[in-house]
């Protein structure tokens, strides 16, 4: 069956995975998505950059792969990563300590869940599905809206408030199926339910139209961000405050120092950061890795937010298969990978099973 946001629906997944090798046989992976050419890029233009080269010099690779394909965060994004992970392997480092040491060993998860499911009401599944996530141990959990009205929608977050209580994160996600409106008169609805956020309702794309009025007209916090393609897009809507919460994606957005900036950008301005997370092992372990980082929300004050990594719960083998590390959620917890570069190895065998050659 299908599954998915208000949208849209699919049956399969797809990922794009880099990798980067050297003379001395070390390799890194990093991992985007393949939309609007990326592979394309990373072949015709990235890769010319990088034969040849110390992968050491990360910072000026970096900035000249920025040169070379005019911009594509997405393009940029897979790289960075690969050459965080071999730039880790080579020092004996975890990404983390490359810059300086982690915060925390532990990072929350929020589970990434309640889709819809084609044929299924989500009367029937939301709630018992929420009540199995609290009972895994998720104290924070994000549920998607927008594709059968408000009031048949609003019905639903009301049995799933009641089914996990009070004290658990409640979390939802618009996938641009709102319009200003609509969206205003939705997210004063969740305000009565104690929502934590209001993701994306209003259309995605890195210009985010309307949402620094969508953030004004709410008490909730508006989340979004997570198709940003660098600084220069997300300094815009932190200036003007199109969120509340930014949620840049390190597979989208550049890379890892790219959303770290943004992230630590957006703390002077008094907005939190929730780095957007879907995709497999390879970017989960790199959240992991960047989360572990990340200050706390109002860091100094007693109450201040630590930083959530979204979790996606459903069946990915990119997630499950290519690595033996498990990401196994320990009280509401993921622990950070300690090992050299990402920390995690990757199963090439598994890697050739899904390749989709073209």
């Amino acid at each position: 069956k299908g599954i998915g946001p208000s949208v849209a629906s699919a049956a399969s997944r797809d990922t794009l995975l880099v990798k980067i090798s050297t003379d001395s046989g070390l390799v890194g992976w990093g991992e985007t998505a393949d939309v609007g050419g990326t592979r394309g890029i990373i072949e015709g233009h990235l890769k010319n950059v990088l034969l040849g080269k110390n992968p050491l010099e990360h910072r000026k690779l970096w900035a000249q792969m920025w040169g070379a394909n005019f911009g594509d965060g997405r393009a940029v994004a897979g790289c960075d990563i690969a050459l965080h992970d071999l730039r880790g392997k080579a020092l004996g480092l975890s990404i983390a300590d490359l810059y300086g040491g982690r915060r925390r060993d532990k990072v929350m998860g929020y589970a990434a869940a309640m889709n819809y499911t084609d044929g299924v009401r989500p009367e029937d599944q939301h709630p018992a599905e929420a009540a199995a996530l609290a009972k895994q141990g998720f104290r924070a959990m994000k549920i998607r809206t927008g594709r059968y009205g408000h009031k048949r929608d609003l019905a639903v977050m009301e049995k799933i408030r009641d089914a996990v209580g009070p004290d658990v994160k409640l979390l939802t996600d618009g996938n641009g199926a709102f319009t200003l409106p609509q969206a205003v008169k939705f997210g004063k609805e969740l305000e009565k339910l104690d929502f934590y956020c209001f993701e994306e309702p209003l259309p995605q794309s890195p210009n985010y139209a309307g949402y620094d009025e969508l953030t004004k007209s709410l008490d909730i916090a508006i989340a979004g961000g997570e198709v940003l393609d660098s600084r220069a897009t997300a300094r815009e809507h932190i200036v003007k405050r199109s969120f509340d919460i930014i949620q840049a994606d390190i597979s989208l957005c550049g890379g890892i120092a790219e959303v770290l900036f943004i992230s630590e950008m957006a703390r002077l301005f008094g907005i939190q950061a929730l780095p957007h997370c879907w995709a497999g092992a390879i970017v989960i372990a790199a959240s992991l890795q960047l989360n572990s980082l990340l200050a706390p929300h109002f860091q100094g004050f007693a109450n201040g937010d630590e930083p959530m990594m979204e979790f996606d719960t459903y069946e990915n083998p990119f997630r499950t298969e290519i690595t033996p590390w498990k990401f196994d959620l320990k009280s509401g917890y993921f622990d950070v990978p300690t090992g050299p570069g990402l920390g995690i190895e990757i199963n090439e065998e598994v890697v050739k099973k899904y390749l989709v050659k073209t």
